[in-house]
């Protein structure tokens, strides 16, 4: 399996274009995964689908959805916490290169979204009652995110992200970083 990703990637690569990139009006669908800013990878992820629509200037508005997956640790067990957000936002180029091969973009967006704590059930294993059972959460994120064309089409993306919730008692301030690929169409 690992042998077929390095040959789909040095094919991505090896695919020469000189088209226009960042076209106004021009849609992409945009898919990252990540790590929140925990020590155990495994149980602390994202996973994101984004759809972009390009602006003027290399600048694109963001519509996106997120599943969020954070556990806490307890005692001898860990409780999930899981997060379903959606996002609005706009996005501004800072730097890029004449072709556009290479770019930095920030961005900031609002989040609203839901928010489950151990799978909606309030009483732990060991009978302990949890006072925050999960509920609707809302607040902003900022992005900055570096992106490089592997083709005219395909876009390799690496983000660092800052989110600020209200409306959870648990952090308010969650940071992430992620990699992820784009297809512009």
């Amino acid at each position: 399996m690992k042998n077929y990703i390095i040959v789909l990637i040095l094919m991505l690569i090896s695919i020469h274009g000189y088209s226009q990139r960042m076209v106004y009006k021009q849609k992409a669908l945009e898919v990252s995964v990540g790590m929140l800013a925990s020590k155990d990878v495994n149980s602390n992820y994202y996973v994101n689908l984004t759809l972009n629509s390009f602006g003027r200037r290399g600048n694109y508005w963001i519509w996106s959805t997120e599943f969020q997956r954070r556990t806490t640790d307890y005692k001898q067990w860990t409780i999930p916490l899981e997060n379903y957000l959606g996002e609005i936002g706009y996005s501004v180029q800072l730097l890029s290169d004449a072709r556009k091969f290479i770019t930095l973009n920030a961005g900031l967006t609002g989040v609203a979204g839901y928010e489950v704590l151990n799978r909606g059930d309030s009483i732990l294993s060991d009978g302990a009652l949890l006072l925050n059972d999960g509920g609707f959460i809302f607040g902003t994120a900022g992005r900055l995110s570096l992106e490089t064309y592997l083709s005219d089409r395909i876009v390799l993306l690496l983000q660092g992200r800052i989110r600020v919730l209200w409306g959870t008692d648990l952090d308010q301030f969650r940071p992430s970083s992620g990699i992820g690929l784009r297809i512009n169409f």
